[in-house]
């Protein structure tokens, strides 16, 4: 029992430290696309207006790009740009095609994951870093998903990780749904907020 107690007790801190640290991340993001606005944007928005928002199919080339080379950029960069070009209906469809392409590029990293572990699994986990953390990334592997899937964490980075210690795919797909949460959750931020920060 008291065993039980410390694995639990390992979990929580584990979780709230990681959401913490997640949080702290969002909140810095938010800050520098204010932030951008605000000593770029605004001073001369023609510029970025035909650079980016006139050529909706660049800024999804560079969103699918970015999310399969895993999450160069932070999907809320995108959303922020789809509140910005267009009406209700166009934001809500651009929301769903980020979701489903980060989702995609998820499960896609995590089978490149499977694969990396049939070919050179065994060399990775002979590294003392990955040999350290092992027992942990199993232990916690479900907590780990949901954290990543609902935060600034790299996604498709955790996702190849999972693929490569191979964790069983039907829990990854399970606590994967999480992910589309983040972008119901942070797109409806982004719109109740946008005509104050963006």
């Amino acid at each position: 029992m008291p065993q039980e107690n410390g694995v639990e007790e390992k979990k929580r801190y584990f979780v709230i430290k990681h959401v913490f640290h997640a949080f702290i991340s969002l909140l810095v993001l938010f800050g520098l696309v204010i932030l951008f606005k605000k000593l770029y944007f605004d001073h001369n928005p023609e510029y970025w207006l035909e650079m980016f928002y006139g050529n909706s199919l660049v800024v999804h080339m560079i969103y699918v790009g970015s999310e399969v080379l895993f999450g160069l950029f932070p999907p809320e960069l995108f959303m922020v740009w789809a509140y910005n070009a267009g009406n209700l209906a166009s934001y809500i469809l651009n929301i769903l095609f980020f979701a489903a392409v980060s989702m995609g590029a998820g499960h896609l990293a995590f089978w490149i994951g499977r694969l990396l572990a049939k070919k050179i699994g065994k060399k990775i986990r002979k590294m003392k870093f990955v040999e350290k953390q092992l027992p942990t990334i199993k232990k916690f592997g479900g907590v780990i998903i949901l954290i990543s899937a609902l935060t600034p964490l790299p996604w498709a980075t955790i996702s190849l990780i999972m693929g490569i210690i191979e964790y069983k795919y039907r829990y990854y797909s399970l606590f994967a749904l999480a992910r589309i949460l983040r972008f119901v959750i942070n797109g409806f931020l982004i719109y109740q907020t946008g005509n104050y920060f963006f």
